[in-house]
């Protein structure tokens, strides 16, 4: 296999998704708790990335075996159209997934039991969510899922592994009693600056699902766009953008972010813009783009203006 073909069955362009969640926590961490912890960082980074990378690879493994004619697995599935053996296939994914497994062992090593219950939650839900008879995809729970594991998930976790001494959270096994204790203000404070992350990587998964509507029909995939209807999702996909940019007002008001980031609400017009496209014509190859680009001037925005925040502190 080619590295061209590998990239396009690991989908590397959609990474971009994962990458913001973990630099805003970074930032965040770095603001609220004055704490790098390098050595964690790079092992979360490295695991982070190649899981996302295997649960990409399940998901298009997943779909060539399941698709309902061969005539779909050559034209839409990177397996079919390169004709990558599924031997080779799988393979790939073991191998991801034992290096990423055994990156998160170690970190659970230098951290504490809290980061293996976590990591192994995030595993389970991004490993079934392609995965097993009824995945987590292929019914109306994928944006859900996708964004508090992604945008909530990656967000706490490379806050937790940088900062897991500063009372986020303890669990403490002592002989067969498990103890768990949790600062709530923590937790809500790294849930809420989180949110801008979760909401457009579920609106990305939003407009995937209305744009492959009728194909995923085809292919029994009764994503949430089936069951509320495509006007009905088209209306929610333009009501979550709202919901960012009042939850951005909120959490520098309540002083978790820099008043410097209230400058991100500039993007809303640009914003305004992709939506206005989207809300016209829903077509993967024309207009899916506009979500890739929302959740880039979103995060990219937040992540600028929070570093130039910390450089200028």
């Amino acid at each position: 296999m080619s590295v061209k073909t590998f990239l396009k069955l690991v989908e590397i362009q959609t990474k971009i998704a994962s990458l913001f969640p973990f630099l805003i926590g970074l930032l965040f961490v770095i603001y609220r708790y004055e704490r790098f912890n390098l050595t964690n960082t790079i092992i979360f980074f490295v695991a982070m990335l190649l899981f996302d990378l295997t649960t990409t690879a399940i998901n298009n493994y997943m779909d060539y075996q399941k698709a309902s004619s061969d005539a779909y697995r050559n034209k839409h599935n990177i397996i079919g159209q390169a004709k990558i053996p599924i031997s080779l296939v799988r393979v790939i994914i073991f191998s991801m997934l034992i290096i990423s497994t055994g990156l998160g062992l170690w970190l659970v090593y230098r951290t504490d039991l809290f980061v293996l219950l976590i990591g192994m939650l995030c595993f389970g839900i991004g490993i079934f969510y392609t995965f097993g008879p009824i995945p987590l995809s292929r019914m109306p729970l994928g944006e859900v899922f996708s964004g508090l594991t992604m945008g909530f998930g990656i967000v706490f976790l490379t806050v937790y592994v940088n900062a897991y001494d500063q009372g986020i959270v303890s669990l403490f096994l002592d002989g067969t009693t498990v103890q768990f204790e949790a600062d709530l203000v923590k937790l809500i404070e790294i849930l809420l600056i989180s949110l801008p992350s979760v909401l457009t990587i579920s609106n990305l998964m939003l407009a995937n699902n209305i744009c492959d509507l009728d194909d995923d029909i085809k292919n029994f995939r009764f994503t949430l766009p089936y069951y509320i209807g495509k006007r009905n999702a088209i209306r929610l996909f333009n009501l979550i953008y709202i919901l960012v940019f009042i939850i951005l007002l909120i959490v520098v008001l309540l002083d978790l972010l820099p008043i410097t980031l209230l400058a991100a609400l500039f993007i809303a017009y640009p914003v305004y813009k992709n939506v206005s496209k989207f809300n016209k014509k829903q077509l993967k190859a024309e207009t899916f783009s506009v979500s890739v680009k929302n959740l880039v001037l979103v995060n990219g925005s937040i992540f600028v203006l929070f570093l130039i925040s910390i450089l200028w502190i």
